[in-house]
């Protein structure tokens, strides 16, 4: 079957295509292909008490299917070039803060609405952050949160199914160049498109590097990131959290000049497990339910580590951090900061008696035994120095989960229009390697619609 255009992958970057397609030019023939399931079908075997190592199902339903790996996540859509990826400098930075913004407003329209859009700007916790040897990266912030979030999605999709040709539960094997056009093979049948766009998400890693290989289409290596989830009472970060929601804290540590920086801020939310490939680690989540709110507040704090020759596999290094975390806990570790610092392996007595309960029932034990020092040290040191903000961050009864990891794709050689050396051909979202964020994803997807409706 042909078609005008096929987008490969669900995740933001192709629902936002889609959507931007048949609002433009409604008369283009367009596919999706998906080799998750449709949103209703999505449902993770350990997202509970009883299971907590990965089975391996055909489709990993956290990663993949309609929504992408961003379906189940906070819903937060930060507005800003400060950090989510470099979709700026192919695009300027005022288109792109452009698109985000009318990302934005279509999240309002399909039921967003009543959601609370925060702001860096004017605040008085900058001034604070710089007193103290810490940075406040400025951002506009919309918090739909996961329940929100999978609302948002849900009608989107009701939106889209009659005017695209959804095809979930398919994987793409390969994308062949045609003379006009391109080749999408799939298992039991093939399709060709006189233009592709590729948006296959961070889950999509390996067989986007495998289709640059086939293709001839130059890449550059990623960095990829290492941490720990931080749980604690929401007082201790009430005071910034009522004002900005999500705090984008960026601090140098003095003993080897990493950045260090928190990720993911989850107000009265939930520490929860994510499956990457068939290794469990960590992540957070909340809601703009009251009801299903928590009296924590969890975050990440994430150092960024780049490799060069003759090692520059990134996210093959990330994994097998994460593996090892899996070894000796059976999942995820949790391990109170009291007990890390004084080189206490955590018990489940010891977990038990904290005066913070965890959301997360992970195993008690050892994060030294895990992450490599260097990692950790940062880490312990961002904890001093968000204290002197915070107080009370670096209490004994902190909670750190492990490891958390966040895996970026290797960066796709792209032009200004997101398009590759082939003609028609483009690369979009987290799977570019270029957008690390719902909003930069969503926007490069509207971007290449437009390109591509002219």
């Amino acid at each position: 079957m042909n078609y005008d255009v096929i987008i490969i992958g669900a995740g933001p970057g192709g629902i936002y295509s889609a959507y931007e397609l048949t609002k433009l030019s409604p008369n283009l023939k367009v596919a999706v292909f998906e080799e998750g399931h449709e949103l209703a079908k999505r449902h993770c075997p350990i997202d509970g008490d009883k299971i907590k190592s990965c089975i391996h199902c055909n489709s990993c339903s956290i990663m993949s299917g309609f929504g992408g790996a961003g379906a189940f996540s906070d819903g937060k859509y930060n507005i800003t070039n400060d950090f989510g990826g470099t979709l700026y400098k192919y695009i300027g930075k005022n288109k792109a803060l452009e698109l985000m913004e009318y990302v934005d407003k279509i999240n309002l329209e399909y039921g967003g609405e009543g959601t609370k859009l925060y702001s860096t700007a004017g605040t008085g916790f900058k001034k604070l952050c710089i007193q103290n040897g810490l940075h406040l990266l400025d951002a506009s912030v919309r918090h739909l949160g996961t329940d929100i979030n999978y609302i948002v999605l849900g009608h989107l999709y009701d939106y889209l199914k009659d005017k695209v040709d959804f095809y979930f539960d398919t994987a793409v094997e390969t994308v062949k160049a045609l003379e006009s056009g391109y080749e999408i093979v799939c298992p039991k049948e093939s399709f060709t498109c006189g233009k592709c766009i590729i948006s296959v998400g961070r889950s999509g890693s390996k067989w986007m590097e495998k289709v640059c290989k086939e293709l001839n289409i130059s890449t550059l290596s990623n960095r990829v990131d290492l941490g720990v989830r931080v749980e604690l009472p929401a007082e201790v970060f009430s005071h910034i959290t009522d004002e900005l929601y999500e705090s984008k804290i960026v601090y140098r540590t003095q003993k080897y000049e990493d950045l260090v920086r928190t990720f993911c801020m989850n107000p009265r939310g939930a520490v929860v497990n994510e499956n990457t490939n068939g290794i469990v680690t960590v992540n957070g989540h909340s809601y703009e339910d009251p009801k299903k709110q928590t009296n924590n507040t969890n975050f990440a704090l994430l150092v960024a580590k780049h490799f060069t020759d003759p090692f520059k596999d990134s996210n093959g290094y990330g994994e097998s951090i994460a593996r090892l975390s899996n070894m000796l806990g059976g999942g995820v570790i949790v391990q109170r900061f009291g007990d890390l610092i004084r080189g206490h392996r955590s018990s489940q007595s010891d977990i038990d008696e904290s005066f913070t309960t965890p959301t997360l029932n992970a195993s008690p034990g050892d994060l030294s035994l895990v992450l490599p020092k260097r990692i950790l040290d940062g880490i312990i040191e961002m904890i001093y120095a968000l204290d002197k903000v915070a107080p009370g961050t670096a209490n004994d009864d902190t909670l750190l989960y492990g490891v958390e990891v966040k895996f970026y794709n290797m960066e796709v050689l792209v032009n200004e229009h997101l398009e590759t050396n082939y003609k028609g051909l483009y690369v979009i979202g987290d799977g570019s390697g270029i957008t690390h964020s719902l909003s930069h994803a969503s926007a490069s997807g509207v971007f290449v619609a437009r390109e591509i409706a002219g």
